[in-house]
């Protein structure tokens, strides 16, 4: 599913969002939990060391209903530094759950809803609604 991009230091190489796919970038502690209920319902997920965050690839152009909050999307004109296929350890971007048979997407319903899950009773009422 990648499309051409640019290569950049250890085998990585630089996405743009918003053509094959659009992300969701969430704090590495909420998405530790949510990556737990998820299970296998979960498509490739990207860990950023550096910035304490966790990306789910979700389908071209759903990002535009996005309203979980403490999150945030990227889409067009947002990128990504993509390690090798099968990076499963830093330093540096590494995959929680490696893209697999091109199998990058994860259901934007089924995240959102573990998601909302794993903030728990941290959100108010009027922030799950």
């Amino acid at each position: 599913m990648p499309s051409p991009s640019t290569r950049t230091i250890s085998s990585c190489h630089i996405e743009a969002a918003g053509r094959a796919w659009d992300a969701i970038r969430v704090p590495r502690s909420i998405g530790l939990g949510a990556l737990s209920i998820l299970g296998g319902r979960s498509g490739a997920v990207l860990e950023d060391p550096s910035a304490a965050a966790l990306y789910w690839f979700i389908p071209q152009g759903s990002s535009a209903d996005w309203d979980v909050p403490n999150t945030r999307t990227l889409e067009q004109d947002a990128h990504l530094v993509i390690p090798p296929a099968r990076r499963t350890r830093g330093p540096g971007p590494h995959w929680r759950i490696c893209p697999a048979d091109g199998v990058w997407v994860t259901d934007v319903a089924a995240l959102r809803a573990a998601l909302l899950d794993a903030f728990g009773p941290a959100l108010t009422s009027e922030e799950r609604a």
